[in-house]
């Protein structure tokens, strides 16, 4: 029967949770002669999952909270089992924290995001937090306590993890964010925001000033590019001609028309001087 699991449903039953969430797990039972559902006290009523999520704005993050379960084949069920108890301050396991790193010269920022939690933030439920910030180098380690690592060597990489404090009587952290790593650079290359700004105001000066000068020379440039001289005469016959009339053919053709000629005689006084013989002065 069923009621034959309740060692088994008990042995296995967990009430965790993690970033104040609160949810209450438990092994499959054994021994029943078929596939039994599961119903949860004040949370979910048969179902087959075997966990039950009890996480909604009605419970209170300082709560102290039992679980209950039990399994049901057909008209029979089990007893009611109960689980460990927690309470959602102190045994809530915290999430890893958010990294980023800013890298200017020797120094590296570390910007820091809390965890998300189900219900609630991180700093509305813990008055008192400290972040516990861990890096290393080249297989050195070393632990501080710092939002700023500064006076790094140049051209290191640096790899961070960081871990959440919260100041209550527990002997463990959060868990440790994944390591980020980022790297130091030579200050002297580094420029300055104010260089990047005035770069970029000159920039959108000469932009401006370029426009302006468009609009009020426009007459003046438009004749530049686009005179308003006529061209000369036999240009315009030659860029007018139709493609097949002999003045254009003429302008094309790569050889030279062929020159007709004749010989002829100059006539001085009463002397015939022929081609080739220059004119002597008459007396």
């Amino acid at each position: 029967t069923v009621k034959c699991v309740d060692h088994f449903v008990k042995r296995n039953l967990r009430l965790t949770s993690y970033n104040m969430d609160l949810v209450l797990r438990w092994d499959p039972a054994e021994g029943a002669a078929g596939s039994p559902v599961y119903t949860a006290w004040m949370g979910c009523t048969n179902t087959s999952h075997l966990e039950c999520d009890f996480s909604n704005p009605r419970i209170l993050v300082y709560g102290t909270y039992i679980g209950r379960v039990r399994a049901e084949l057909g008209a029979e069920s089990s007893a009611w089992v109960e689980s460990n108890k927690i309470t959602l301050d102190n045994d809530s396991v915290i999430g890893p924290p958010g990294v980023t790193l800013f890298s200017s010269g020797t120094t590296i920022e570390v910007s820091i995001k809390d965890p998300v939690f189900a219900i609630s933030t991180l700093r509305e439920v813990y008055n008192f937090l400290t972040y516990s910030i861990t890096y290393w180098k080249e297989g050195e380690r070393e632990k501080q306590d710092r939002m700023h690592l500064s006076d790094l060597e140049i051209w290191t990489k640096y790899c961070v993890q960081v871990q959440v404090n919260v100041g209550r009587n527990i002997t463990y952290p959060s868990r440790p964010s994944s390591p980020v790593c980022e790297s130091t650079r030579n200050s002297e290359y580094t420029s300055a925001p104010w260089v990047a700004a005035l770069v970029m105001f000159l920039f959108m000066g000469g932009a401006i000033a370029l426009v302006v000068v468009a609009v009020v020379y426009r007459k003046t440039i438009s004749s530049f590019l686009c005179p308003e001289d006529a061209l000369p005469q036999h240009f315009k016959e030659y860029l007018l001609a139709p493609p097949d009339s002999s003045l254009h053919l003429a302008m094309r053709d790569p050889q030279p028309p062929q020159e007709v000629f004749h010989q002829v005689s100059v006539v001085a006084h009463d002397r015939t001087v022929e081609e080739g013989r220059p004119l002597e002065h008459a007396a």
